[in-house]
């Protein structure tokens, strides 16, 4: 296997030459080479294609408030929309952005394709997730070499990079219900650093909500320190009134 050269953002030379990708700004479209791409700040841009509505149409598309970015992020499916919220509820997550561009590459017959992802989410670190969100039962060939594709360019920027399909139920049960909460106007600080001293140690969720006040007025901050990760509770089994929340992370 012939060695590569590194150019500027990690890329390879030869793979430089064989991706392009556009995105579209405040200032219209924009196409660049690969070595290029990694200083864009995709998580601002505009999706590269609409999100289609029309009678009879099978997915079902729509827009979800996003804590993260505190605004209104696209998606084209339910499961679209599930991804969609786990990633604003990952705490490493502090970007998001939909069909944040297109990926242009030639075939080995040499015809040009395209492929616009999912999601693009930038961390915390700098570094970046491009997310294509599939059932593995939908996955055509097709569409398993735009996924290639995009991993190849991914991977070549140092972005991760993932084809995800349905999330656990039981944790895209609760984050569902957390995020229920998750606006800044269910943050009272006081009732939020009662909270944390009540939880110090492991209590029953319900217990520790009742040691602060009346539980229909405390229950939405606390619901809101779990979406916030400020306490803790085991996500893979359903939120009940007996499970054990605290301040320090659940070790699985």
């Amino acid at each position: 296997m012939p060695t590569l050269d590194l150019v500027p953002g990690g890329a390879r030379s030869s793979l430089a030459e064989r991706f392009e990708l556009a995105y579209a700004d405040e200032r219209g479209e924009q196409r660049v080479r690969l070595t290029e791409a990694w200083s864009v700040p995709f998580e601002h841009c505009i999706p590269v294609r609409g999100f289609p509505s029309y009678k009879g149409q099978r997915h079902h598309t729509g827009r979800w408030w996003t804590a993260t970015t505190g605004s209104l992020v696209g998606y084209e499916s339910w499961l679209e929309r599930d991804r969609l919220v786990l990633l604003d509820f990952d705490p490493e997550v502090v970007g998001i952005a939909s069909q944040p561009f297109w990926l242009f590459w030639a075939t080995a017959e040499g015809k040009t394709r395209s492929h616009a992802p999912d999601y693009f989410a930038r961390l915390a670190d700098g570094s970046a997730l491009v997310l294509d969100v599939r059932s593995a039962d939908r996955i055509k060939p097709r569409d398993q070499v735009a996924f290639d594709a995009t991993r190849a360019a991914c991977d070549a920027l140092g972005w991760h990079y993932d084809v995800a399909g349905a999330p656990p139920r039981s944790l895209l049960a609760n984050v569902r219900w957390l995020a229920g909460y998750r606006h800044p106007r269910h943050h009272l600080p006081d009732v939020a650093a009662a909270l944390r001293a009540a939880f110090a140690a492991p209590t029953g969720l319900l217990d520790g909500a009742e040691q602060v006040g009346d539980p229909i007025a405390v229950l939405p901050v606390l619901f809101h320190l779990l979406w916030r990760r400020e306490l803790h509770t085991d996500l893979d089994r359903p939120l009940h009134p007996d499970g054990l929340v605290m301040t320090e992370a659940v070790r699985s």
